[in-house]
């Protein structure tokens, strides 16, 4: 089996609809190639798809941040999803590799990630990857 990381591309947001929906945020393909335009927009915004065999069966999201407290831009892993079906073969790991190359690139110093309390098989597998825990987050919706 041979993975693929690539950028997104407008053809892909049925598939990252579908991949959304999986991670729990289910939106319509427009809404997501609309979200997609508006990410590019931003210049600091990577999508990732992760493909085998012509099949988008993962997508992960990176920001690029400057931040007043570091001299270094710091990454953020906003979204990743693997299809059920693909987990636990090294796909989840190739988008981490490639995001991680994106952030040195970028001169990031550290890059950050969040998971909700109810996906430890996610914690885990970012802790095997070498993120550590850093409790609290606080958010107020608008």
């Amino acid at each position: 089996m041979t993975v693929a990381i690539r950028d997104a591309v407008d053809g892909d947001a049925a598939a990252i609809s579908e991949l959304l929906a999986e991670l729990g945020y289910p939106s319509e393909p427009g809404a997501v190639r609309a979200r997609m335009a508006n990410m590019r927009g931003d210049g600091n915004q990577w999508i990732l798809i992760a493909e085998v065999d012509g099949e988008a069966v993962g997508m992960a999201t990176i920001i690029i941040r400057h931040v007043i407290n570091r001299d270094e831009p710091f990454g953020r892993l906003a979204s990743v999803v693997v299809r059920d079906s693909w987990r636990s073969r090294g796909i989840g790991a190739a988008m981490l590799a490639r995001t991680e190359e994106i952030c040195r690139d970028a001169g990031c110093s550290a890059i950050e990630v969040t998971s909700a309390e109810s996906r430890t098989r996610a914690h885990s597998f970012y802790e095997r990857h070498g993120f550590e825990e850093r409790p609290r987050r606080f958010i107020k919706q608008l």
